[in-house]
Formats: structure tokens, sequence, C-alpha cells
């Protein structure tokens, strides 16, 4: 084994060999409404569940420079936001979200995807998504870098509502093969599903 001190890399290096190790990373599409109402959207690989009770989920949005990226911004500004679960229906539109805009447009618009009313929260979802979770905003944690100047802003989001395609709800729970699913991998490199392992936990 290669022993390696991640003390001694540039930024750069250590995210090399994270985002190289830590695969597959599901992708949140997050939305969020600015102050002048602009829609926002960027999908984060930094993302997982928190808690099922209440339904907590965790998105972490890099700053750019020292700067905080819109998404996080307007998350903390207006206390919302909406997570789309990203899969391969609309990989390609996905993509061109990730570009960086002026604050003053918008990334749906540029996608040419579609904004549809959210139930509980005033920022729109997205309509080509098959899986959606309206989030009020539990915390905002500023983390890594220096105190002056953080690396990231770990958003929380209480999920305060689902909205799941028809065709992928049964029973209680959702048909992963009809979601399809797309996962981050190391650079411009995805990944979809796959096989399926299946192991029947220890009793």
């Amino acid at each position: 084994m290669k022993a390696i001190d991640p003390s001694e890399l540039v930024e750069r290096e250590n995210y090399k060999f994270l985002t190289g190790s830590i695969i597959p990373r599901p992708i949140a599409f997050v939305t969020t409404l600015s102050k002048e109402l602009v829609l926002n959207a960027a999908p984060f690989s930094y993302f997982n569940i928190i808690s099922a009770n209440p339904p907590m989920i965790s998105v972490s949005v890099q700053r750019s420079n020292g700067v905080m990226k819109d998404t996080s911004r307007n998350a903390i500004e207006q206390k919302e936001f909406v997570v789309h679960i990203a899969d391969e229906s609309y990989l390609e539109q996905l993509n061109v979200t990730a570009k960086n805009l002026p604050s003053n447009e918008s990334e749906v618009d540029a996608a040419n995807l579609t904004p549809v009313i959210s139930l509980k929260v005033k920022v729109p979802g997205i309509q080509e998504a098959k899986v959606r979770m309206e989030c009020i905003l539990e915390k905002a944690i500023p983390l890594g870098g220096t105190e002056k100047a953080p690396a990231c802003e770990l958003l929380i989001g209480r999920v305060v509502q689902y909205h799941i395609h028809e065709e992928l709800y049964q029973n209680g729970r959702i048909d992963a093969e009809g979601l399809r699913p797309i996962s981050r991998l190391a650079g411009n490199l995805y990944s979809n599903l796959g096989e399926f392992l299946e192991l029947e936990r220890p009793k």
C-alpha cells in the first residue's frame, strides 16, 4: 500500500484522491430561488442521507475561489430548496446546468428544463426528474478552509414533501431499475446503476 499524508498535498491532489476513490456518488440536482426570483439549478455529488426521523439530507456546496455559490447563498437567504435525484432521462440537460452562469441567469432556462410548482416551498422543482424532495433549510454549516474563508457550506435540509413518479412507486418503495439513477465518478465520468448484488444482513 502507498501511504500518503493529505497535509502534504495541495487541494487539487486531495480532490483527485477523494473523488476517485469515494465512488459512485449520488447526484443531488438542486434548485433554489434568488431574492430577485431567478431560478437557479446545479448538480452536486457531495450528497447523502442524514436521518429518517425526521427525514433530512445533506448537500455540500464547495466555494469557488472563496466565494459562496448561488445555491448556498439562495438556500441560506430563502431557507428552502428542492433536491432532485439525477437520472439517465435528463443527464444531458443536467450537465448543461453545471456551467457557471451569472446569478441573474437561470440554468433551468439554459438547459431547457421545465419548472413545476412546489406544494410546501416557494422554490419550483423540475418536471423532468422522477424523484424530487422539497426541503426546508435546517442548518447551513461553513466548513473547511479557515474561519474567515470556509471551503464549503454543508446544507442540511429537512424534507417536507416527496414527489415520486407513479411508475416508480411500489408499495411504499421506489423501483431502482425504473429510476435509472446516475452517479458521479472522477473527472468527466458518470455511472449508471449497473448490476445488482443482494446479500442478507447477518442476524
